[in-house]
């Protein structure tokens, strides 16, 4: 796959990776520098965006920490002011920050459900607006959005959160519609259950064995078979994959009842 140079320019591609500091952030940021991207990494937490940079230039990338809170557009704006100084432009933007609050519908605050809209769906929607500029302004770009098997399939206790990623799978399809004449593609990818540092904490050895009952795969995946989905969307091949939610889930969407009669799967 050929990732390393914009097609217009002979310079390396840049991505800017939210939520780059751990879990599929972080996979992902591994996986485009692997691929030759220059890869900013963006997380709220200064130190681990900082490890994960010092990790990809041990593997002899490039990336660039930076500190950002995507609820806030003036920090926003300070991290893309910091790429833009590092690397001019950036070519692809993955929205992989997000929070989980589990509460059900009784129970859910609205501090808690506005807290996880804030971050999972406006700041999404700042960071895309803003990475926006640059790639109409040279006529290219990837935004890639982590929605979830949650934006399509309810859970219990996922109120706010199945809220936030079926809002960003629909902010996803808006931003193809008004982008896509500027050679800008939007997609979202939908993980189903994954192990990460995040989930983990939600995973008793009943639930995790209640999702894996539920997915014909029999199993969790693993940030890096997220990230490789991503690296996809974001190359050459994907150019006419526009305005989409993928689901990455081992089949769990496509499931149904796992027993009919004496028959089992």
């Amino acid at each position: 796959m050929n990732t390393k140079h914009h097609a217009a320019t002979n310079r390396r591609r840049v991505a800017a990776i939210t939520g780059a500091g751990s879990g599929i952030g972080e996979a992902t940021a591994h996986r485009l520098s692997a691929d030759g991207y220059d890869v900013a990494i963006l997380d709220i937490d200064q130190a681990r965006a900082e490890r994960v940079a010092r990790n990809i230039a041990d593997l002899s990338g490039s990336a660039l920490p930076i500190q950002v809170d995507v609820t806030t557009k003036a920090s926003i704006e300070a991290a893309f002011l910091a790429i833009e100084e590092w690397r001019k432009a950036i070519d692809v933007l993955v929205n992989s920050a997000g929070i989980i609050n589990v509460s059900s519908v009784t129970e859910c605050s609205p501090d808690d459900f506005r807290r996880v809209m804030d971050v999972n769906v406006t700041g999404t929607f700042l960071c895309a607006q803003r990475a926006a500029e640059g790639m109409i302004a040279q006529r290219y770009g990837r935004i890639i959005n982590l929605a979830s098997i949650s934006a399509e399939r309810a859970g219990v206790g996922r109120v706010a959160y199945g809220t936030s990623k079926g809002a960003v799978a629909s902010l996803t399809r808006q931003l193809a519609m008004e982008l896509g004449a500027y050679g800008i593609t939007a997609n979202s990818i939908a993980p189903g259950p994954v192990s990460t540092a995040m989930t983990e904490k939600y995973y008793t050895p009943e639930t995790r064995q209640a999702y894996e009952s539920m997915i014909p795969a029999r199993r969790l995946g693993t940030p890096s078979e997220i990230a490789h989905v991503i690296a996809f969307l974001a190359s050459e091949e994907a150019a006419y994959i526009n305005g989409v939610m993928l689901p990455v889930d081992g089949g769990y969407l496509a499931a149904g009842v796992g027993i009919t009669g004496a028959v089992h799967s």
